[in-house]
């Protein structure tokens, strides 16, 4: 073997192994933000089921605010009322379900969330929704639209992962 022989080889391992490489940081990337966004959209969607179930449910909803909403729920076991109260933290980036006296984190690194409300469609027929003016009067409220952003870091960089989640939950009861 000659010296530019050699030094061919070397060229062109070299190139090989740094293609091999890029596409092995590629690839890490790639999994691990699939990875992020497939916990978040469980997270999201499981936060989502126990919001609307306890919403549907609720008799009445008592104050709301776009950071907080607190219901009245009566239990159909015992008939004992109950406060439920979701509470949204900026600072903590966490939406918190209190009912009674249990605590839970529903969602963790919400960057945004908002909660608005809507009150009984006055005009038979049609579907649109009209927000509660009033806000001394939560009493009116028919309808709560919940939406929210999470996001996580993913290998150092800030990754939008799992985009807005957004839905309008009707209140059942009269």
């Amino acid at each position: 073997m000659t010296l530019v022989e050699v030094l061919i080889a070397t060229g062109v391992g070299s190139i090989v192994l740094a293609a091999v490489m890029t596409l092995s940081l590629f690839s890490a990337r790639s999994f691990a933000a699939l990875g992020n966004y497939v916990d978040l959209d469980i997270k999201s969607r499981t936060a989502l089921d126990t919001m609307s179930s306890d919403i549907r449910q609720a008799d009445k909803l008592t104050s709301a605010s776009s950071t907080q909403l607190k219901f009245q729920i009566t239990d159909p076991n015992n008939g004992a009322v109950n406060s439920l109260i979701y509470d949204y933290s900026p600072t903590a980036q966490t939406l918190t379900r209190t009912l009674g006296a249990r605590s839970s984190v529903l969602l963790s690194n919400c960057t945004s969330l908002q909660f608005s409300i809507f009150q009984r469609n006055p005009i038979g027929g049609s579907y649109d929704q009209y927000p509660v003016d009033d806000p001394s009067r939560p009493d009116l409220c028919k309808l709560v639209q919940l939406t929210w952003v999470c996001q996580r870091s993913v290998m150092g960089r800030i990754a939008n992962t799992e985009s807005v989640q957004s839905a309008k939950v009707v209140m059942r009861k009269p």
